[in-house]
């Protein structure tokens, strides 16, 4: 009888254990996580839920120009998408044309906004800057990758399923 009692409790425990883990960040069932991991050692920094549609930007200042260069993403399908790129001024590495599809307008602040860029990023790695940081905006959250990855990182921005 003692043993039944036991293996009661353990079961009772592995239902709490998962149900609770259901309502973690990132461990849904069937949910899609975006996880940023070192590019090279694998090591995760973090984990965040992402639904299809969810957006999130990357910033930072142009080593050239020294202006705010904003790249936005969407999650389709547990993929990533680039689909508008923000910027003040030109420099190496800014688009310069537009390809085809893609649409230039200006913002009341004067910046460039290039929008429908519909390009999937099968390897989306950033790495740190050294100098100046790179943010992350997702949802509400505004996140320091230096803070969180350290400087010269090489982050690895991935969906996973499950």
């Amino acid at each position: 009888m003692n043993g039944i009692r036991k293996l009661s409790t353990v079961a009772a425990a592995v239902m709490i254990f998962i149900t609770a883990a259901a309502f973690l960040p990132g461990c849904s069932p069937g949910g899609t996580s975006l996880v940023l991991s070192n590019a090279d050692s694998g090591q995760v920094y973090a984990t965040y839920p992402v639904e299809n549609g969810d957006t999130f930007a990357v910033e930072f200042i142009h080593s050239v120009n020294k202006s705010p260069v904003r790249d936005v993403y969407e999650i389709r399908e547990g993929e990533i998408w680039n689909t508008q790129c923000i910027y003040y001024g030109f420099g190496a590495g800014v688009e310069e044309e537009l390809g085809e599809g893609e649409t230039l307008s200006y913002g009341e602040n004067g910046e460039m906004i290039i929008s429908n860029i519909e390009k999937k990023i099968d390897n989306m790695v950033i790495v740190v800057g050294t100098i100046s940081d790179h943010t992350l905006y997702l949802g509400d959250e505004t996140i320091s990758l230096r803070d969180l990855c350290g400087r010269s990182s090489k982050v690895l921005f991935s969906c996973q399923r499950g």
